[in-house]
């Protein structure tokens, strides 16, 4: 019976200029993962290894951005998103996380390779302010109605998801 982990405010900090590692195969199980992914998760190498990566899935995080990610990474294309994960003790911290599919020789997709770093504080604050939001809108009206607003915030600043992104 899988544990379930109560979220608290304690927010867990790395360095500016660490960086976070982590491949998964197509559907989303950790193979590998560095020591400092580790360490933030709170869990052992053994407890996430084989684990589907949303293990450490903050109740936060609205579903429309992973649902952005995965349609992008099984297409072909990278990704870079804001995330917000969840520790084994229910501390939390934030990434700016870059993924991308791993491809074979044949051009076939074989997994996913995610690299992350540390958020400015002005870019967890901007994008904290739309997740809410956004999972508000999810709670009311479920996901479709989170990804019309979100496409709404879009057009309204004239750019796609990852300008925005990388505009934070």
């Amino acid at each position: 019976m899988k544990k379930i982990i109560t979220p608290n405010q304690i927010e867990r900090q790395f360095n500016e200029g660490k960086i976070i590692v982590s491949k998964t195969d197509l559907k989303g199980k950790i193979l590998y993962g560095n020591r400092i992914f580790i360490k933030l998760s709170g869990f052992t190498e053994k407890e996430l290894l084989g684990k589907p990566h949303n293990i450490i899935r903050h109740p936060d995080m609205p579903k429309i951005i992973f649902k952005f990610l995965w349609d992008f990474i099984q297409n072909g294309k990278e990704i870079v998103a804001y995330v917000k994960n969840l520790s084994k003790d229910g501390s939390y911290y934030w990434v700016k996380a870059f993924v991308t599919p791993s491809f074979n020789g044949k051009g076939e997709i074989v997994g996913y390779h995610s690299i992350r770093v540390k958020p400015t504080e002005e870019a967890k604050a901007a994008i904290q302010a739309l997740y809410k939001e956004l999972l508000e809108i999810e709670h009311k009206g479920g996901i479709q109605k989170s990804q019309e607003k979100l496409e709404q915030i879009l057009a309204q600043k004239g750019v796609s998801y990852e300008e925005f992104v990388l505009s934070l």
